[in-house]
């Protein structure tokens, strides 16, 4: 990179530079054919502020051949200067002399793979390639970072072939039968490997804030000059000195929605890397379009971050910013990096396809300063007139294309009132408030990876700290919809029941539901904070972690969905026998908390689906003739089927109990009783959830909404529970045994209790979560 004062690129040298620097002609004439190489150099000379040298300098500084070597140069630079170069230290830090060919790196990766072929097989492509990486740097510290990656990564591939689907999922470790006692200790040196200091604390990858003066990314422009951006020694002084070192992160959401699951990932890592570093994470709303955000939001936003377990550091807008954002865009007109347009949305598409500069890119510098004072004041039509910066237009990469810095919208803005009606693009501001806010880690999804040649691009026009910026993979999840947008389209256009719909996976979906903040969490932690592609989650993982959660917090109980009418012949009418109903599995006998009372009464209510006319031998329910035990209570034994007006048509089941309890029935029914004769059971309402789309990825569908699954809710209005549920109240979770866990709904009154199902007993695939 240019020194970060310099408005525009080093310029590629000149032979006269060359020669100055102390290179003998030829090998300055050679240096000149290769433009890479001169680039290179370039950036070396300018940040090393060398505009002549002996010839042991120069041929020092050509002597840095690729990445890894330059980052050390300018590292070593920023550290130390030109006042006080110490050659031999210089050559010793940048690895000087030192050449290592393809055919090196082919050999020794082919030698690591070898001595990890065991481990490769094992975990395949879930392999920590960035471990292979290092085991090959610590051989080769001067190899080319980026060949070593590409040669492991063939190598791989032809060890492992094509990548299956199992490959894209998180195996499960299986659990390894006991080998003979001889070899025990042998087999866990083989297979067992410690968790890796990324999987204990998967902040480890991120570097240290006073170690951000590396470069972050090299920024290539149409004309062969490459910028290099890093902050310069005093930059990163006064940075460190305005935060005391601390790590400084921002979770940034834009106030036009409801937040959901993939907001959690991010929030995972903004707070989480703050918190663990003991540093400090921003709220920040990005409230750059005044036209789509509403207090709803802000206020939902603030609300649901503080049920998810993180706390502010400091709530802040981008609009707080919206003076210094100004006056930086006039700055930057005046440097010559900034121009009005009064190109059309369709003109300004045309002309990036093609590659062509606007017609008024080179306008004069004060004329371009007066028109946009003019549509500061509001003289120039919405529409009519932009201010874009002067980036690269012919560049291969779109977002390099002068890029639209402020628009002009006469709409009052929510945070900042009437005062503005021209507002930043989301390009311009949010570098710059990262920038302002002394952001240290500014982290983001892999889509924004191919806009970071423009976030560092204006930071270094304008000669500001600059952001340490890594991308992680997007969470997409099986079978919902992640995108704003159209979750806005099925909220608005009412294909489901408002933002917080228990179906969606928005975070207030997620809550009303009846999951945790701690569940959404964990399942965040075991998917990891990793650069992978953006494969797709099944929902079941996430199922996971919420069943792991509510096997610990939730209390049994027992409610009857679907009630089937048994009459106890054998127990005198007006005769009520409490009994106790265990709300935990292992409840200790002395312990009153740990149960609840179940009445037992001549009317007892069970499932319509435990009740067969015809019996089997693989089924453990009730038929004529055949007991079951009513959990907590007695075997009973069917004597008599009472049916209505046609044979389908089962009303009622006469049974007699076991008082003793001498009959061992092995099947287990839940169930509910009159709590009194003649008084019905506790009434309530049950919705029973299945997955909102029907296709594991609708997002790809073009007819999306034809993929909703009709059958995705079922209310059950007239469930039976037993009598201490009447108590329950919004946030209360249970375990309703047999059936699955189940959450108080906020459409609950006084008169009936409404209960969302948070999560069958058993996954997609029939295996059984905790009991």
């Amino acid at each position: 990179m240019v020194d970060g004062e310099k408005a525009s690129a080093p310029p590629l040298l000149r032979l006269e530079t060359l020669l100055a620097l102390g290179l003998d002609q030829r090998t300055a004439e050679n240096a000149l054919v290769n433009s890479k190489v001169t680039a290179n150099l370039a950036a070396v000379v300018a940040e090393a502020g060398i505009t002549g040298c002996d010839k042991s300098v120069g041929n020092l500084l050509y002597a840095i051949k690729n990445p890894a070597q330059l980052d050390a140069a300018l590292s070593f630079l920023t550290n130390t200067g030109p006042e006080s170069l110490d050659i031999g230290k210089f050559e010793e830090a940048c690895g000087v002399g030192v050449v290592v060919s393809i055919e090196e790196i082919q050999s020794t990766v082919s030698e690591v793979l070898k001595e990890n072929l065991e481990a490769i097989l094992e975990q395949r492509y879930h392999i920590n390639v960035g471990g292979l990486c290092g085991q090959v740097r610590k051989r080769h510290p001067w190899g080319d970072a980026k060949a070593t990656k590409e040669e492991i990564e063939k190598k791989l591939a032809e060890i492992l072939g094509p990548k299956t689907e199992a490959d894209n999922v998180k195996p499960v470790k299986k659990k390894k039968e006991k080998p003979a006692k001889v070899e025990e200790k042998k087999v866990a040196v083989a297979t067992a490997a410690p968790p890796s200091e990324e999987e204990l604390n998967p902040y480890t990858i991120f570097p240290q804030p006073a170690e951000n003066n590396k470069v972050h990314t090299e920024i290539f422009f149409s004309d062969g000059n490459i910028w290099r951006a890093h902050n310069t020694k005093e930059i990163l002084e006064k940075h460190l000195k305005a935060t005391g070192g601390k790590v400084m992160t921002r979770f940034p959401p834009e106030p036009n929605g409801y937040l959901h699951i993939g907001h959690a990932k991010a929030m995972f890592i903004d707070f989480g890397l703050a918190k663990e570093r003991n540093g400090h994470c921003y709220l920040r709303f990005d409230d750059t379009n005044p036209e789509a955000e509403k207090k709803e939001y802000i206020d939902h936003i603030q609300e649901i971050v503080k049920w998810m377990g993180w706390e502010p550091y400091k709530v802040t807008y981008t609009s707080d910013y919206f003076q210094a954002l100004y006056e930086h865009a006039v700055e930057l007109i005046r440097k010559g990096l900034a121009y009005v347009d009064h190109q059309t949305a369709e003109q300004i598409k045309e002309y990036r396809e093609k590659k062509m500069d606007s017609p008024w890119r080179d306008r004069p510098i004060e004329e371009s300063l007066q028109l946009f004072e003019d549509m500061r004041r509001g003289l120039i039509a919405e529409g009519a007139a932009t201010l874009r910066m002067k980036q690269d237009m012919q560049n291969d990469n779109k977002n390099m294309s002068d890029l639209i810095a402020y628009r002009i919208k006469f709409t009052p803005h929510p945070h900042a009132g009437d005062k503005w009606c021209i507002y930043p693009s989301y390009d311009y501001a949010h570098c710059m408030v990262d920038s302002l806010e002394n952001i240290t880690h500014s982290l983001c999804t892999l889509e924004f990876d191919i806009r970071r040649p423009s976030y560092y691009w204006l930071l270094v026009a304008l000669g500001l700290y600059q952001p340490h910026v890594w991308e992680y993979s997007r969470l997409n999840i099986s079978h919902t919809m992640m995108s704003k947008r159209k979750l806005n389209r099925l909220v608005t256009e009412k294909w489901v029941d408002g933002w917080d719909d228990p179906r969606l996976l928005t975070l207030a979906g997620l809550r009303r539901r009846g999951v945790s903040a701690t569940a959404i969490n964990s399942f965040i932690r075991g998917i990891g904070i990793t650069r992978s592609d953006n494969s797709l989650i099944r929902v079941d993982r996430l199922e996971y972690h919420i069943r792991e959660e509510l096997n610990k917090t939730a209390s049994r109980t027992m409610v009857v969905l679907h009630p089937l009418k048994v009459v106890i012949t054998n127990l005198e009418d007006g005769k009520v026998i409490d009994l106790d109903g265990k709300k935990w599995p292992d409840a200790p006998a002395d312990e009153a908390s740990s149960y609840y009372k179940v009445p037992f009464s001549k009317i007892v209510y069970i499932e319509k689906t435990d009740f067969r006319v015809k019996d089997s031998k693989d089924y453990y329910g009730l038929a004529p003739g055949k007991s079951a035990l009513l959990r907590y209570a007695f075997p009973i034994k069917c004597t008599e089927v009472i049916y209505g007006d046609n044979p389908d048509d089962i009303v009622e089941i006469r049974a007699e109990y076991d008082p003793s309890k001498t009959s061992k029935p092995k099947g287990v029914l839940h169930w509910v009783a009159q709590p009194a004769p003649g008084v019905e059971p506790l009434k309530v309402e049950i919705r029973l959830f299945e997955k909102l789309f029907l296709s594991e990825n609708p997002a790809e569908l073009e007819d999306w909404l034809g993929d909703l699954n009709p059958h995705s809710k079922e209310v059950v209005k007239d469930a039976y529970a037993v009598p201490s549920l009447a108590t329950a109240v919004v946030g209360d979770n249970f375990q309703f045994e047999r059936l699955g866990y189940f959450a108080v709904d906020t459409d609950s009154t006084p008169e009936k209790l409404v209960f969302n199902r948070t999560v069958t007993l058993r996954d997609s695939y029939g295996k059984a979560g905790p009991k």
